[in-house]
């Protein structure tokens, strides 16, 4: 089930009116539970099953690791619980990939082995809730909260579904104690939500899907030899696309949790407006980003063991960031890409360690030090360095969306004029559409890289409000006929 359905709509209403009728608060965390189940079947529902076997080991594996005191067995029952969520997600997401990669090895080597390619169903929203469950028996193996008491919080954390499916990754600390006594939105709180919840889909269905995929689609999918104008937009397209797809998922499932009284974790915070890249990843997709830090670069080592160890640790965070991403090297690329950004970050920011009197007014010293972006530099040079992180972003997006090396390397010598004979693809109204689509977004998102979107909508005027609500409702309806599944669905 997608939130961009009529059948969304009709399964929240039911929700919403049962959450709120004068029933237990058992009962309304067991309809929520009940109600999770079948919005995930509505998929695939042998899939469910997953979901159980995850849920069930990592709550009395966890509850085990916190009572443990033989370090030897909590290592072991650590091991089995990551056997269980690794080797689910390795076999589901990356079964395929590896045997294709094994193959290939060994036919370089001289065996000629060629075994029946696997069907493996991917199923939905599989990376989302094996880190859920992971971060939770990380936690209980190091003691950094106590064991979920009910097997029903439990499993109403790892499946609650406005979340389930494309995140926000939640901890169990930020959503384990909103289950454990009554909760029913306000009125303030289910407006707020339901304002979410239009907005979330408003740049899903209008924005992403009807404004901007056909573009990146047709550019992505030529067969023909593109112009340097043609190859841009269509970046610029996918750029767009895959903020307001993705952006638009987690405003929807934050707005509906909230109408049922739930707080769950920004996961965007206007990140085209990033000045450096360490300032992104502080924006773009922050559950991940910080689960990918505080589980991955901390544990291998982060910066506290040197220099060089920093920079492995920061790449190997980076690259392993971009398989989780999807099962391609392309992703892969993606995530090193990314990698040497920081790097390139990082580097200026040791030599400024090393070099006290550099200015801050320095390009470099901006991006390396992002949190202090915009202190004692000018607002013309902030624009600068905001527009080389986008410029930057953007060329990591082509292999982010392309499927090969070989389309992505057709795809940037595309952008940088070095195709000869190409003729235009894209109509003029496709290209202007895209232009000032993007062009919006980039001022909204530096007009707000400092605010939220709730803190602009508590101060406008009611009727602004309810204009662009309205505004935003009417044209969903016109746009109705897209209900594409979001992008990142497939991860």
């Amino acid at each position: 089930m997608v939130f961009n359905s009529y059948t969304f709509v009709v399964f929240f209403v039911i929700v919403l009116i049962l959450h709120n009728l004068p029933f237990s608060w058992r009962q309304k965390k067991i309809n929520l539970l009940l109600a999770s189940y079948i919005f995930y079947a509505a998929w695939n529902p042998p899939f469910i099953l997953l979901l159980w076997l995850s849920t069930v080991v990592d709550f009395f594996v966890g509850r085990a690791l916190y009572t443990q005191n033989n370090i030897h067995k909590k290592r072991l029952l650590l091991v089995v619980s990551l056997i269980g969520n690794l080797g689910m997600l390795c076999f589901f997401k990356y079964g395929t990939f590896l045997l294709e990669n094994f193959v290939a090895i060994l036919n370089a080597l001289g065996v000629r082995y060629h075994p029946a390619k696997p069907t493996i169903i991917l199923p939905a929203g599989i990376s989302f809730y094996t880190f859920t469950t992971l971060c939770y028996t990380i936690d209980m193996f190091k003691k950094k909260s106590e064991p979920v008491r009910s097997l029903l919080d439990f499993s109403l954390f790892v499946t609650f579904f406005p979340h389930l499916v494309a995140g926000p990754i939640v901890r169990p600390p930020q959503l384990v104690p909103q289950f454990e006594s009554p909760r029913k939105a306000s009125r303030q709180q289910l407006m707020e939500g339901l304002f979410l919840l239009s907005l979330g889909l408003f740049t899903k269905v209008v924005l992403a899907d009807s404004m901007l995929s056909a573009s990146a689609d047709a550019i992505f999918g030529s067969q023909t030899n593109l112009g340097a104008l043609d190859a841009w937009i269509g970046v610029l397209a996918f750029s767009g696309q895959i903020f307001f797809d993705f952006a638009g998922y987690s405003t929807c499932a934050i707005g509906a949790a909230l109408c049922l009284g739930f707080v769950l974790p920004i996961n965007f915070r206007f990140p085209y407006a990033a000045i450096g890249f360490s300032d992104f990843w502080r924006r773009w997709h922050i559950t991940l980003s910080a689960w990918l830090r505080d589980y991955l670069y901390i544990p291998l080592g982060g910066n506290r063991n040197g220099r060089l160890r920093t920079y492995i640790n920061l790449m190997a965070t980076m690259l392993l960031g971009g398989l989780w991403h999807g099962a391609n090297w392309t992703f892969v690329v993606w995530g090193g890409l990314h990698g040497l950004y920081l790097w390139g970050e990082k580097l200026f920011s040791d030599r400024k360690e090393r070099r006290p009197g550099l200015r801050d007014e320095s390009p470099i010293a901006a991006m390396a030090e992002p949190v202090k972006a915009g202190i004692g530099i000018t607002t013309a040079n902030k624009w600068a360095y905001a527009l080389l992180t986008f410029f930057l972003v953007n060329i990591t997006w082509v292999f982010f969306r392309s499927p090969t090396f070989t389309g992505a390397g057709n795809m940037l010598q595309s952008m940088f004029g070095m195709v000869q004979g190409a003729t235009p693809l894209l109509t003029t109204i496709a290209v202007i559409k895209v232009a000032v689509i993007v062009a919006a977004m980039l001022v909204a998102h530096w007009l707000m890289r400092n605010t939220s979107i709730l803190d602009v909508v508590r101060r406008l005027p009611w009727w602004v409000t309810g204009l662009s609500w309205a505004t935003m409702l009417i044209l969903l309806i016109l746009s109705q006929e897209s209900s594409s599944s979001f992008i990142y669905f497939q991860f």
